[in-house]
């Protein structure tokens, strides 16, 4: 078999499908912060993803990237006014959450005062289904 320039070349192509990758993960302990030795996978791991990348302060931790993580911690303490402090968490959580495939929106926000505290509930839209989630600021 001759190689020839002008000889064509058979061109061949693979479709490639993207396929569903599992959401594999080991659960954690958010009481303690430790690793237990159960794995999850589905919505019990999104849920687990939404509550970590919330607690996780963006750009703190080298081991993350500075998509992963929240910048809520920022805003408290902030003397800013209550319809200011709603709209930020609210896109501060939105585009933290947003950063991970598995999430196709963020929306239907609630936000509560307690004394000192923010109770934030909202449903995030996901390739698993819907999760309502609450968060404790």
């Amino acid at each position: 078999m001759a190689l020839s320039p002008l000889q064509g070349r058979e061109e061949r192509y693979a479709e490639v499908k993207p396929e569903k990758l599992p959401s594999r993960t080991y659960a954690l302990d958010f009481e303690t912060g430790q690793v237990v030795e159960r794995i999850i996978d589905g919505t019990e791991a999104i849920r687990q993803f939404i509550r970590k990348a919330i607690q996780t302060a963006r750009y703190r931790y080298l081991i993350y990237n500075s998509q992963y993580g929240c910048e809520i911690e920022s805003l408290l303490g902030q003397d800013i006014s209550q319809q200011l402090l709603k709209s930020e968490i609210t896109r501060v959580i939105t585009e933290a959450l947003q950063e991970d495939d598995r999430v196709a929106s963020v929306d239907q926000f609630q936000i509560v005062r307690e004394n000192d505290k923010l109770f934030v509930t909202f449903t995030v839209h996901t390739t698993e289904g819907d999760v309502q989630q609450e968060v404790r600021i």
